[in-house]
C-alpha cells in the first residue's frame, strides 16, 4: 500500500463489500459507459455548437475538452505513472474492462468536468447544475467499478475544472 492512502483502500473495499450489488453494478457500468471515448462530452459539445444561442458555450466546451485530453493523456498519466487499484489490491474485484493506461488522473472524470464546468459557467443553472451532477456520477462510477482510486477522480475533477476555466477565459464566454 505504498502508492496510495489508506483511506482510499478502505473506501474501495467498503464500496465492494457493502454497496455493490447486481443492480448497482449495472447502473454504474452504464453511467461510466456514457463517457467511454469521451462520448457524452463530445455529444454535449456538438449539441451546444449546433444551437446558435449556446454556440459560444459549445466552443468553450470543445476547447476545454481538447485541453483536458492533451493534459491528461499526453502529459499527466505518463508523468505520474500511477498503476490502477486492481493491480495493487488483490482483494479488489474489477467490474469494468481493464484499461491499458495509467490511473492518475481519471480521463473519464476530467472530460466530464471539462464540459460540465463550462456549461455551469455559461448556461442557466437549471442546465449547469445537472451537468455537474452527471459529471460527479461519472467520477463516482470510476471508483465504484474499481478502475480508479478516489484521488485519481479528484485529479480529474481538478484538471477538468481548470481546463474549463482556461477555455472560458480564452473564448471570452460570459458568466451566467
Amino acid at each position: 500500500m505504498e502508492n496510495f492512502f489508506e483511506w482510499e483502500y478502505r473506501l474501495l473495499m467498503f464500496l465492494q463489500n457493502s454497496i455493490r450489488g447486481p443492480v448497482q453494478n449495472k447502473i454504474m457500468w452504464c453511467i461510466t459507459s456514457l463517457e467511454n471515448a469521451g462520448f457524452l462530452s463530445i455529444a454535449a459539445c456538438l449539441a451546444l455548437l449546433l444551437q446558435p444561442r449556446y454556440r459560444r458555450v459549445g466552443q468553450a466546451a470543445t476547447v476545454s475538452m481538447i485541453l483536458e485530453f492533451m493534459l491528461v493523456n499526453l502529459v499527466l498519466k505518463n508523468w505520474v505513472a500511477r498503476v490502477r487499484p486492481y493491480h495493487l489490491l488483490e482483494d479488489l474485484i474489477l467490474l469494468a474492462r481493464e484499461p491499458m493506461d495509467y490511473s492518475f488522473p481519471s480521463g473519464h472524470t476530467g472530460a466530464a468536468f471539462a464540459v460540465a464546468s463550462v456549461m455551469f459557467i455559461g448556461m442557466p443553472k437549471q442546465i449547469g447544475i445537472p451537468a455537474l451532477l452527471v459529471a460527479t456520477l461519472i467520477g463516482f462510477s470510476r471508483i465504484y467499478l474499481g478502475v480508479h482510486f478516489p484521488t485519481d477522480v479528484l485529479g480529474g475533477v481538478i484538471v477538468g475544472c481548470l481546463t474549463g476555466f482556461v477555455a472560458w477565459k480564452l473564448t471570452g464566454l460570459k458568466f451566467r
